[in-house]
């Protein structure tokens, strides 16, 4: 996959592709590491712990994780590439300021969003 501006593919398997946010930032200096946003592409599991795969393997599911505890999740895709093609709109999204990740947030930060709010859109 050839990602959008400002997303790296992280890693990349068969089963999964994981794509991170300016990790150039997001290094602990200047935004914190955990923080660094990433988007999951799965087969069978939405979750990003391994383990056996669900109960229906041929889905796949894209997330978009802000925080460890801290993500959106969209519909599921039937195959690889719909997942692809969603991960990639969301990262356009995301990257042009058209994800609302403040209403992600249950105990929001304001400070760290508003730099978020900087380096985004």
């Amino acid at each position: 996959m050839d990602p959008p501006d400002g997303w790296r593919v992280w890693s990349e398997s068969e089963n999964r592709l994981i794509l991170a946010y300016r990790p150039d930032v997001f290094d602990g200096a200047g935004f914190p590491a955990p923080c660094l946003p990433t988007i999951y592409v799965t087969r069978g599991q939405r979750d990003r712990r391994p383990g056996p795969e669900r109960a229906r393997p041929t889905e796949w599911f894209v997330t978009l994780y802000l925080e460890p505890d801290v993500s959106h999740e969209l519909p599921a895709c039937e195959d690889r590439e719909a997942a692809l093609e969603a991960a990639r709109e969301v990262a356009t999204a995301f990257a042009d300021g058209g994800v609302d990740y403040r209403g992600l947030y249950q105990v929001p930060r304001e400070a760290y969003l508003d730099e978020l709010d900087r380096l985004t859109g």
